[in-house]
């Protein structure tokens, strides 16, 4: 068993599915078939928008990509320290920007606030030379530290940073558990809150590799095409992308993909709070659990062959003040995540 990440998991059967029927005859390539077409309009149904809408196979090329079309290479990125574009996406966000400098800021759980945004672009003088220019907000939901920004924190900074002149990018790898956590809908966690440009994860719910870039101001996405054509993320058999995502959101399927791995999560924390010696780092809000575990219990679950990730402690208050001899780790629950798993993990972990 190994819930190191919801990486791991395969595909969502009625997604695979989807991409068999999609394989039979032939349709226009490069996104202009009809699958990507009805993929596109099934999106901005359901976030109630008029978005312009590109799919890729990777999260780190969505990310990289929206940055690069709505910064400059003298630009800044704010971000949290520990964001994804900061710290997993191997210097990608930089590099398809031109060199845009990423500002990492320093915040509880995962997040930041906008007296932290306030200061940190504080730090850059707007028209001064020397001076990287701020240019973009960079927010990740849900955040690396699986925790969430609810709705009137996200409606904060949204409206500091435009009040700033900055735009608003949010790293969705999680968009969908952060949904079904916070009971909204997706125009209220995405272009109503302020956010104009969405990277929407399909990969880590259920999907093969499928990630959508929305624009929901569509002169944003002036000459995009040609940006993510240079860039090598134009799928020749775009309907294989199209046919994923359609398959996704049909009938809310990507909605219960999501809950199913919430779920999971919250009866693996409830369990693993109830173990001496065991210390969560955060309240688990989505599908991430971040927990100190004792040394014994460490070894308990190797020998089972159960899979965890290690993790840093930095930005926790086990930084410097380790309870004991153990391991600071991440599970990360998926779809594919079943009840006996977790009782299966349960079990091990409370024997003697």
């Amino acid at each position: 068993m190994n819930l190191g990440s919801d990486n791991l998991a395969g595909a969502s059967p009625k997604i695979m599915a989807a991409l068999v029927e999609a394989a039979h005859g032939t349709q226009n390539p490069y996104g202009q078939d009809d699958l990507s077409t009805a993929a596109r309009t099934a999106l901005n149904q359901a976030f109630e928008a008029h978005a312009e809408i590109f799919f890729v196979g990777t999260g780190t090329a969505a990310n990289a990509l929206a940055l690069a079309q709505i910064s400059k290479p003298w630009s800044a990125i704010f971000c949290h320290a520990t964001a994804h574009i900061n710290e997993a996406e191997a210097g990608a966000p930089e590099s398809l920007t031109g060199g845009a400098k990423i500002v990492g800021i320093e915040g509880a759980g995962g997040k930041i606030d906008v007296a932290g945004l306030k200061a940190a672009a504080n730090r850059f003088r707007k028209g001064w030379q020397p001076h990287v220019q701020p240019a973009v907000l960079s927010l990740s939901q849900v955040t690396e530290c699986g925790t969430l920004y609810q709705p009137g924190e996200l409606g904060a900074l949204c409206a500091f940073a435009h009040e700033q002149g900055l735009k608003v990018h949010l790293d969705g790898a999680r968009f969908a558990n952060a949904l079904v956590a916070l009971d909204g809908t997706p125009a209220e966690l995405s272009w109503k809150a302020g956010i104009d440009v969405l990277c929407l994860g399909a990969t880590k719910d259920g999907a093969m590799a499928c990630e959508a870039i929305m624009f929901f101001d569509p002169a944003l996405a002036d000459e995009f095409t040609w940006r993510i054509k240079r860039a090598g993320h134009v799928l020749s058999k775009g309907r294989l992308l199209g046919a994923q995502m359609l398959a996704w959101l049909d009938q809310d399927h990507w909605l219960d993909l999501a809950r199913q791995a919430n779920a999971m999560a919250a009866q693996l924390q409830a369990g693993l709070s109830e173990i001496e010696g065991v210390e969560l780092a955060w309240p688990v809000e989505a599908n991430e659990i971040f927990v100190w575990l004792p040394a014994a219990l460490q070894q308990r679950l190797r020998a089972a062959n159960i899979t965890y990730a290690p993790w840093s402690t930095s930005g926790t208050s086990f930084n410097g003040r380790l309870p004991q001899e153990g391991v600071f780790a991440r599970f990360v629950t998926s779809f594919a995540t079943t009840p006996d798993m977790i009782k299966t993990l349960l079990r091990v972990a409370t024997s003697s």
